[in-house]
């Protein structure tokens, strides 16, 4: 596969007959904009059954990778249990969806069990009173100027934002994107007071003995700053910029949890535990290089699978400093997918990277120009116009495989790639 950026790849049914050949795959995939459309009311999120059996089909060579969650009333398990004739289904069929939550820290079976390595139980108490904080901080917002609600009208709305997960509660702004889109200045109020909040909890936690047991996940963002810190994408335009600010336990990268899924992949493969039967993200370093020096130390090159990365978050914005033009890098897929990338280099595996176009979901984001995109060969500035907000000409993650269909295109993709492989190549 090239890594040329004047040739990203639009042929999904020749990516598929490869993959469908390959003797060793597996597939790490993020969740909200990949097998289900982007919906400013998690609640409302629904999943294909097809796609469901599909994964099922893959066992032993398919984890997601999501900063959402398995659990909980806004969880994934629940619109799985949806998808079924009956709830109990799930489990007893072993149709949850297994792999990392939470951004790395909320690790599930394909059966359903759930377990938090490396978190405590302080850790969670805390978490779990965030929820109730961010309504009420919702509420007093919206009931003040510029937004003057009325109680209920600011009440309902903040139920709508705050999503009450167990190991990453979210203040997610979309509900108020959609309220207040004629007046911009409003929704940027609201995303700069929410900064505010967030960063407010990290000192409760700390004056609770919890320093640096938190950070803060913003999505989509501008990448880290100087200080190792995500960036905020405030709105300009029709870009409704940060929309999540998801409250997280410390070392929940999806990066980290690239390698936690490849210890267990290698131990379902071999019975033995490349980085210890007791690795999680909270003990992993943090830094690609360091993560991808720990891989090619532990993990037996004859043995490494081919990785199929495949993520829909993915940012890139230029920032002018005189005469001097830099791209401020982001998305919450991009530290995966560019570690996938690099695996794939360093094993010499021919990983891919897959991008799906979530653009015309409920959230507004940049989306792909499939026909500039089409007529882009040899032309660098054409390829790269049609990525204009996605990525750039110097960006160094560079997808095989670019699905502008959305979801449904790459529900299509897979159920076919999980029904070729069994004919053709089981796991």
């Amino acid at each position: 596969m090239t890594d040329s950026p004047t040739n990203y790849s639009l042929d999904a049914d020749t990516t598929l007959d490869r993959l469908a050949k390959t003797d060793r795959l597996l597939i790490i995939q993020d969740l909200d904009g990949v097998c289900m459309g982007l919906v400013r009311d998690p609640l409302t999120r629904r999943m294909e059954r097809r796609y469901i059996e599909a994964a099922r089909r893959l066992d032993g060579g398919f984890y997601v990778l999501t900063n959402g969650e398995h659990i909980g009333r806004r969880g994934v398990n629940r619109i799985v249990e949806q998808a079924m004739d009956a709830a109990h289904h799930a489990g007893e069929r072993g149709l949850y969806l297994p792999g990392l939550a939470a951004g790395g820290v909320q690790l599930q079976d394909r059966h359903g069990a759930v377990t938090h390595p490396g978190v405590s139980d302080a850790e969670l108490a805390f978490l779990q009173a965030v929820p109730a904080k961010a309504e009420r901080f919702l509420i007093d917002l919206l009931t003040r100027p510029p937004f003057d609600l009325t109680e209920a009208d600011a009440t309902a709305l903040a139920a709508t934002c705050v999503l009450d997960n167990p190991a990453s509660p979210t203040v997610n702004l979309n509900p108020l994107h959609h309220r207040f889109g004629d007046v911009p200045e409003h929704y940027v109020t609201a995303q700069r007071e929410t900064v505010a909040f967030v960063d407010g909890l990290l000192r409760q936690a700390a004056d609770a003995g919890l320093a640096g047991a938190f950070f803060v996940h913003y999505a989509p963002n501008l990448g880290r700053g100087a200080d190792g810190l995500e960036r905020v994408k405030f709105a300009d335009g029709d870009n409704a910029g940060t929309t999540d600010f998801q409250f997280m336990i410390r070392g929940a990268i999806k990066e980290v949890g690239v390698l936690v899924i490849l210890n267990h992949y290698f131990h379902r493969l071999t019975g033995d535990w490349p980085l210890g039967e007791s690795f999680n993200a909270r003990e992993a370093p943090q830094s690609h290089d360091e993560l991808l020096a720990l891989a090619k130390k532990r993990f037996d090159p004859k043995l490494m699978p081919r990785i199929v990365g495949v993520g829909d978050t993915l940012t890139s914005y230029p920032e002018t400093d005189g005469d001097t033009v830099r791209h401020q890098r982001g998305g919450s897929d991009r530290g995966f997918l560019t570690l996938v990338q690099e695996l794939g280099q360093a094993f010499g595996t021919d990983n891919v990277v897959i991008y799906v176009d979530s653009s015309t979901g409920e959230v507004r984001r940049p989306g792909v120009d499939e026909a500039r995109l089409r007529q882009a060969t040899g032309d660098p500035a054409r390829a790269v116009a049609a990525l204009e907000g996605i990525s750039d000409a110097d960006d160094p993650l560079r997808p095989n495989l670019i699905l502008p269909g959305g979801h449904p295109q790459y529900v299509d993709w897979f159920c076919a790639l999980a029904e070729r492989r069994q004919t053709l190549a089981p796991t």
